[in-house]
C-alpha cells in the first residue's frame, strides 16, 4: 500500500483522526476526486461532500475465545454518502483493516453504485482480525457481536452489508439472524450475499467475476483484442479472480499465471481452470497445483500476457512494478488495486485500465437484485439474473466509454465523472437540512 504524494495531504482540509503524512487508501481516493473536479461544472460547489464520509462508527468487539480468555477487536462501519439511497457495501475481516481503508472502500462504493445507477449510497465495514486464527464458534461470536454493535446503523432501508474479503454467505446468515433477533422479526433484506435458502439470490456468488468478464469482453471488442488465445494473468483466485478466469477460459483465453497468498504459478500453455478451482477449494490456495510451475512472486507482474486481472487487495500495482506490466488490458477485480502514480505510468504505456468502480460492480448489481427480491418475496431464475446483470454492465460501460472519448480522459476519471455528477446532483436536489 503506497502512501500518496504530499500534495494531496496539503491541499485538503483533513479530519483530525487521519495522519496527513500517511493517508493510506483514503489519500488515493482524494486524488481521484481532485482529477474529476474540473469536469463537474456547476456541481463542483458540492465537491467537498465527496471528501467527507457522512458517518463513521468505530466499535469495540469483545468475544470470549474457546480457551476462556476475552479478546477485543476493532470494528468499523463507514457510511460515505447516502444522497442516492441507503448505504451499501461489504464487510471485510482482515488483520490489516484500518479506518483509512474502510473510508476509501465506502467512497468507492458510492462511486460504484452511482456508476451502474443502482439506488444506493456507499458504505463499508470491517473488523481488524485474522479470521484464519479463529475457530468457527469464535468467528460466529465475533460476527454476531459486531452486528449487534453496528445494529443502530444498519437495516433494510438504512444500510445493507454484504460479503467482502474473508466473509461469505455463512457470515451474512449470522448477521441477518442477529439483526432479526434484535428487531424481533426476520429481516432478510438487511444483508445481501446470503445463502439462497435464506433469501439469497441465484448468481450472486459469481456476480463480481461475471461483471469483470463482461466489461473485459466489451473493452476487447472496442480495442480489437481477440479473446481466443489471449493470455490472462490473475492475482487472487477467490470468487472474483477464479470466476473471471473460468469465464475467460471458456471464451477461449489461456490463463497463464495466477498468484495468491499461497504462491505464484505459471504455465505458458494455459492452465486447466476447473482443475485449479477444485485444487483451491480443497487446499485453500493455488500453491502446490500440479498443472503449473512455481514462479517467483515478484516476477508475476512482468508475465507476458494480454489481460491482467488484479483481484486480491488494494495497493498492489504501484509505481515500483507498473513499468513491468506487459498486458494491454488491466481489469480491476479488487477494490483500489492500482495507486494513482501507477495509473499514470500505465496510461503513458498505453495500457487500458478498466477501473474497479465499474469492473467489479457486478457484485453490488446482483446484491441490488437480491434486495429487491427480498422485499417482494418473489425470486428470479439464474438465467434472468445473469441476463439483467450483463445488460446493466454493458450499458454502464458503454456510457462511461463515451464520456472517456468525449473528454479524452482515462476510464477511471470517466467513471468518476458519471458517478460523481449523479451523486452531487442528488445532493443538490435534496438540499441541506435544516
Amino acid at each position: 500500500m503506497s502512501s500518496p504524494t504530499g500534495a494531496a495531504s496539503t491541499t485538503h482540509s483533513l479530519p483530525s483522526y487521519l495522519q496527513a503524512d500517511h493517508l493510506g487508501p483514503w489519500g488515493n481516493y482524494l486524488q481521484q476526486v481532485d482529477r474529476v473536479t474540473p469536469y463537474l461544472g456547476s456541481l463542483a460547489r458540492w465537491v467537498e461532500t465527496l471528501k467527507r464520509p457522512k458517518r463513521i462508527l468505530i466499535v469495540d468487539v469483545p468475544i470470549e475465545l474457546d480457551n476462556g480468555t476475552i479478546a477485543h477487536y476493532e470494528g468499523y462501519r463507514v457510511q460515505h454518502n447516502l444522497s442516492r439511497g441507503p448505504g451499501k457495501g461489504g464487510v471485510r475481516f482482515h488483520q490489516d483493516v484500518t479506518l483509512s481503508e474502510v473510508m476509501a472502500l465506502s467512497a468507492w462504493m458510492s462511486v460504484k453504485n452511482a456508476a451502474v445507477n443502482v439506488p444506493y449510497g456507499g458504505a463499508k465495514g470491517g473488523i481488524r482480525v485474522d479470521p484464519k486464527k479463529l475457530s468457527m464458534g469464535e468467528l460466529e461470536r465475533l460476527t454476531r457481536r459486531y452486528t449487534s454493535e453496528i445494529g443502530l446503523l444498519i437495516g433494510p432501508s438504512k444500510d445493507i452489508p454484504a460479503p467482502d474479503v474473508n466473509t461469505n454467505g455463512q457470515v451474512m446468515a449470522w448477521m441477518m439472524d442477529t439483526y432479526s433477533m434484535n428487531v424481533g422479526a426476520t429481516a432478510t433484506g438487511v444483508v445481501t450475499g446470503k445463502p439462497v435458502d435464506l433469501g439469497g439470490s441465484l448468481g450472486r456468488v459469481e456476480a463480481t467475476g461475471r461483471g469483470v468478464f463482461t466489461v473485459g469482453v466489451e473493452a476487447a471488442k472496442l480495442t480489437g483484442l481477440a479473446l481466443d488465445g489471449a493470455r490472462v494473468a490473475v492475482q487472487g483466485f477467490g470468487n472474483v479472480g477464479g470466476i473471471a478466469a473460468k469465464l475467460f477460459a471458456e471464451a477461449g483465453a489461456k490463463v497463464v499465471a495466477v498468484q495468491d497468498h499461497t504462491g505464484t504459478i505459471f504455465n505458458s500453455k494455459g492452465m486447466d481452470v476447473p482443475a485449479l478451482l477444485a485444487h483451491v477449494k480443497a487446499r485453500g490456495g493455488v500453491g502446490g497445483f500440479a498443472g503449473a510451475d512455481v514462479m517467483k512472486a515478484e516476477e508475476f507482474w512482468g508475465v507476458d500476457c494480454e489481460i491482467l486481472i488484479p483481484a486480491a487487495l488494494e495497493g498492489q500495482i504501484t509505481k515500483d512494478n507498473a513499468n513491468q506490466i506487459k498486458a494491454k488490458l488491466v481489469i480491476e477485480g479488487a477494490n483500489g488495486p492500482t495507486t494513482t502514480e501507477a495509473d499514470d505510468i500505465l496510461t503513458e504505456k498505453g495500457v487500458l485500465v478498466l477501473p474497479d468502480v465499474i469492473a467489479n460492480a457486478g457484485g453490488v448489481t446482483v446484491s441490488y437484485f437480491e434486495w429487491v427480491q427480498d422485499f417482494s418475496s418473489f425470486f428470479w431464475s439464474e438465467d434472468e439474473i445473469n441476463a439483467r446483470l450483463v445488460r446493466i454492465m454493458q450499458e454502464a460501460f458503454a456510457g462511461i466509454w463515451q464520456v472517456a472519448q468525449e473528454h479524452k480522459v482515462s476510464l477511471r476519471t470517466a467513471t468518476f465523472i458519471v458517478a460523481c455528477q449523479r451523486i452531487l446532483h442528488a445532493r443538490e436536489m435534496r438540499g441541506l437540512y435544516p
